[in-house]
């Protein structure tokens, strides 16, 4: 567990170090849990949400996007129930001064039994070999089962708290199963207490004539309520989906773990209005779908797993999370949830407008019930950053997706004279409009290809004396460093077959 925060902190300085993200008004000494994406960063980003976007869009005829306002009227959350239930349960360590969720440190805590749990049929395994049945080890060893039950009495008792919205047992359990302050290591806890997690502003010259608003804690209410204008104008028809991409705000008093849990984050979401009663037979379609996309990226299929939630937030009947496996433990990347016709019903009552819909098929009007996916895009960029990470014995490299990559293809001429910068350039100027590509021409060629490997570059072009002779360049590439022989005319085709979002795309459909 160290090595991997050590190998996190490493992450966290290479993705300063080489331009993908930065603490945000660092000049000033920065501002807590807020991060600004530089240059290799934007473009990584970019990239991600392309792949998003076109794998619904593109490949589902029957899912549109939309680019709702940040602000919205307030009412909308009160409806949504943010106004009177958007709240963390948090706990105070008197001796550190830290502040932590209460649910957060229940549920490392249970990671740690089933860590626990996870090492003696570890070690039982290499001590029995190819003999080893794991299932009968988990029914019949001792300290197993002696933790298994306590992890059980633990579920029952958090859940129940949970459901409850139980703050004095939450603290409860904290005290009942020992758990430390990770900094001072005490125990000296304060009261458990809900804060509510939006941030307020003002819509108005004046501060006496001047309406609350909210920035936004979520995206999905956006769509929500453009859910007619968008049936309506696009003559859409159950089932069918709205996409966005967008920005959110909450006022996380515990964020951590750089930019996995921030202030201000960017959400890919998509609601999928189905038919009441069939909400269930989509819920399962999308957790597929959903996992089909995270592992087309070939960043290990292994790392991934589900999380079903033990309680169920109000609006939802199922709800499970696609959870990955960072540096610093299995963490949520992206959420589906059923949320009935929670959301619709809720602004059709506080608007009082109808939001219905007219199903030929069945000749009713009902309002539909709706399927959610969620993507956080911060998390998704640090889930892709820190599995393509790698240490060579003399090279740090970043093993990303190519078609993610910033820089698709990198134009190095061997030397800065003899002719060599001019057809490098004219080479960069043929493919520019295809790829992203970069020239560089500083500094020795092993030189530039470790700058490049540590961006993520997947291929590098050489041009050298014989180029002008032959037609042909050096391809290199990134991560066996390979290096070939190519016409320069066949550049093109070699590269859009490898770099293109098709090649993530198709593995999608």
């Amino acid at each position: 567990m160290a090595q991997d925060q050590d190998i996190f902190k490493k992450i966290i300085s290479h993705a300063k170090e080489y331009g993908f993200v930065f603490p945000s008004s660092e000049i000033y000494d920065g501002l807590s849990a807020v991060y600004d994406y530089g240059q290799n960063g934007a473009e990584l980003k970019n990239n991600i949400k392309q792949y998003w976007w076109q794998a619904m869009t593109m490949l589902h005829e029957n899912i549109v996007g939309i680019d709702a306002a940040i602000f919205m009227h307030p009412t909308t959350w009160k409806a949504s129930g943010h106004v009177d239930a958007f709240n963390d349960p948090l706990i105070d360590n008197r001796d550190s001064k830290k502040r932590y969720r209460a649910d957060v440190l229940i549920e490392e805590h249970r990671a740690k039994l089933e860590d626990k749990i996870a090492k003696e049929v570890e070690k039982a395994r290499k001590r029995f070999g190819e003999q080893f049945d794991e299932q009968k080890f988990r029914e019949t060893n001792a300290r197993v089962l002696e933790t298994q039950q306590q992890i059980d009495r633990l579920t029952q008792r958090f859940v129940e708290a949970l459901n409850q919205s139980d703050l004095v047992e939450l603290k409860r359990i904290i005290e009942d199963e020992g758990i430390v302050c990770p900094i001072s290591g005490t125990r000296d806890w304060t009261d458990v207490r809900q804060f509510n997690l939006m941030f307020e502003t003002q819509l108005g010259s004046l501060a006496e004539d001047a309406s609350k608003l909210y920035l936004r804690p979520e995206t999905a209410q956006g769509i929500f309520v453009n859910y007619l204008n968008v049936q309506k104008t696009g003559r859409m028809k159950i089932p069918f989906g709205i996409a966005q991409i967008g920005k959110a705000f909450r006022n996380e008093i515990v964020a951590r773990q750089f930019i996995f849990r921030m202030r201000e984050f960017e959400q890919m979401e998509m609601q999928f209005f189905v038919r009441p009663g069939q909400e269930m037979e989509w819920f399962e379609f999308w957790k597929q779908a959903r996992m089909k996309w995270h592992r087309a990226l070939g960043l290990g299929d292994s790392k991934y797993r589900f999380h079903d939630h033990e309680k169920l937030a109000h609006y939802a009947n199922a709800a499970t999370d696609i959870e990955f496996q960072f540096p610093f433990g299995s963490k949520e990347v992206e959420g589906i949830h059923s949320r009935t016709d929670f959301d619709l019903s809720q602004h059709e009552k506080f608007s009082g407008k109808k939001i219905r819909y007219f199903d030929p098929e069945t000749n009713e009007s009902y309002v539909p019930y709706v399927v959610e996916t969620s993507v956080g895009l911060d998390r998704t960029f640090l889930k892709v950053l820190a599995a393509s990470y790698a240490e060579e014995a003399d090279r740090v490299v970043l093993r990303l997706p190519a078609p993610l990559a910033p820089v698709k293809l990198a134009v190095l001429p061997l030397v800065k004279k003899d002719g060599l910068p001019e057809l490098a350039r004219k080479i960069l100027d043929t493919l520019k409009f295809d790829f992203a590509c970069q020239y560089e021409e500083k500094d020795s060629i092993g030189k530039r290809y470790r700058r490049h490997d540590a961006i993520g570059t997947p291929y590098c072009v050489t041009v050298d004396h014989d180029s002008l002779n032959d037609g042909q360049v050096t391809l290199r590439e990134r991560d066996s460093m390979e290096q070939t022989r190519v016409p320069i005319d066949s550049l093109r085709s070699l590269l859009a077959e490898k770099v293109s979002l098709r090649s993530l795309l198709e593995k999608n459909g």
